[in-house]
C-alpha cells in the first residue's frame, strides 16, 4: 500500500473488538473510522468511547459506504466465512480473528480469493506475537534444548463459555498455532477425546494429541470447566527443558538445565542404565509488549510491505484443518485422524 494513512475498520463490537480499536488507534498514521456491530448496545459503547467512528449494524454497509483500506473481523467464527469473502470481494484487506473459518473448504475458498484480488489476509493468532513464545521460537531455532521430545499445553479457566464452537475450536486454536509456529510444520495425525458436560454436542473440555514429523509429539488439553485459569506449555528436550507460563509473576520462561543421561552399569559389563541429570534453574529477561498491539503493529507492516510471513491466511487453513481432524477424533472417540494437506 502506498496510502500514508491506513484506514481500519472493526466488524464485531463485542468482548475483543474494541482492544482492535484501541491498538490500532495508538498508531500515527493510523485512523480507525468505522465499526459494525448487529447489537446497537455494543455499537452505543463503541461510540462513546470513539466519537468520531462511523457506525453501522450492517457490515455490508460499512464495506460499501466507507473508506477503509482495511478490516478487522471479531465476530464468531460460524460468521468468518461470509465476512471474510465479502470484505476481500470489496477490495478490502483483512485480519480477522482466530479461527480462520469453520471447514477447511471454507478457508480454501477465501485463501485463494484473497490471492486473486491482491489483498492481505491475516489470522489473528495473537499469541505469536508474545514475546514469551517468541523467546521459544529462538531457543529451538538454535538448537538450546538439543532434539525436543515432547511439547504440552494446558489452556483452562471456568469459563468464557461459547455456544457456536466448542473448547477445542475455541481454545485449542491458540496451541495449535503455537506448535506449528514453534516446529515450522504442521502435525500428520491427530488423535482427540473430549466431553460435552455443560451443553449437548459441545465439547467444553479436551484432550489433543497431535503427531509432527521426526517423531515429535505435542499435547493439548483445554477446557472450559476447571477452577484454574492457566496458560502454560512445557518443552522437553535432551539438553534442556523449559516451562512457559503466561500467568507468571517473575518471568514467563523457566529453563530447567536436566535430562536423562546413560551411565555404564558395573554390575553387568556393557551394560548402561538410565540416570536423571539434575541442574540450574534460569530465569531469561524478557522484555514484554502487548501482544494485541505488536500483531496490529505487524498487519499494518504487512500492509505497506504488500506480504506476511507470519500467521497468514495459508498457516490459519492448517490450523483449521488441524481443528478438523481433532473434530472428526473426537467423533470417533479419540481414534487417530490424519490430518489434510
Amino acid at each position: 500500500m502506498s496510502q500514508s494513512v491506513i484506514n481500519i475498520a472493526v466488524i464485531g463490537c463485542g468482548h475483543w473488538g474494541p482492544n482492535h480499536i484501541r491498538a490500532f488507534s495508538s498508531f500515527p498514521n493510523v485512523r480507525v473510522v468505522a465499526a459494525a456491530d448487529i447489537s446497537r448496545p455494543n455499537l452505543e459503547r463503541v461510540g462513546k468511547a470513539y466519537p468520531d467512528l462511523a457506525l453501522f449494524e450492517d457490515y455490508r454497509r460499512l464495506l460499501a459506504e466507507t473508506d477503509a483500506h482495511a478490516v478487522v473481523i471479531s465476530t464468531p467464527t460460524s460468521t468468518h466465512h461470509a465476512i471474510v469473502r465479502d470484505a476481500l470481494l470489496a477490495d478490502k484487506h483483512v485480519l480477522v480473528e482466530k479461527p480462520l473459518c469453520r471447514a477447511s473448504e471454507e478457508g480454501e475458498a477465501v485463501v485463494a480469493l484473497a490471492a486473486e484480488r491482491g489483498r492481505i489476509l491475516m489470522v489473528g493468532q495473537v499469541f505469536l506475537f508474545n514475546r514469551g513464545i517468541l523467546k521459544l521460537k529462538e531457543y529451538l531455532q538454535f538448537g538450546d534444548l538439543g532434539r525436543v521430545y515432547t511439547m504440552v499445553s494446558t489452556r483452562t479457566n471456568l469459563g468464557p463459555i461459547r455456544k457456536d464452537v466448542n473448547a477445542v475450536y475455541d481454545l485449542a486454536s491458540h496451541d495449535i498455532a503455537i506448535f506449528n509456529f514453534l516446529t515450522g510444520s504442521a502435525p500428520i495425525e491427530v488423535s482427540a477425546s473430549g466431553a460435552a458436560y455443560l451443553q449437548p454436542g459441545v465439547e467444553d473440555l479436551a484432550f489433543i494429541t497431535l503427531r509432527y514429523p521426526s517423531d515429535l509429539l505435542a499435547h493439548v488439553h483445554v477446557s472450559w470447566l476447571n477452577p484454574r485459569k492457566v496458560r502454560e506449555i512445557t518443552i522437553v528436550g535432551d539438553k534442556k527443558m523449559l516451562v512457559w507460563d503466561d500467568l507468571a509473576t517473575v518471568g514467563p520462561i523457566c529453563i530447567y538445565d536436566k535430562g536423562v543421561v546413560r551411565e555404564p552399569y558395573y554390575e553387568d559389563y556393557g551394560q548402561f542404565q538410565l540416570l536423571a541429570r539434575e541442574g540450574d534453574i534460569s530465569i531469561p529477561r524478557i522484555q514484554l509488549e502487548e501482544p494485541l498491539k505488536a500483531q496490529a503493529r505487524y498487519f499494518l507492516d504487512g500492509l505497506r510491505r504488500g506480504s506476511l510471513t507470519v500467521s497468514d491466511g495459508k498457516s490459519g487453513l492448517e490450523v483449521v484443518r488441524v481443528l478438523e481432524a481433532a473434530q472428526a477424533s473426537l467423533s470417533q472417540r479419540g481414534l487417530p485422524v490424519s490430518v489434510k494437506s
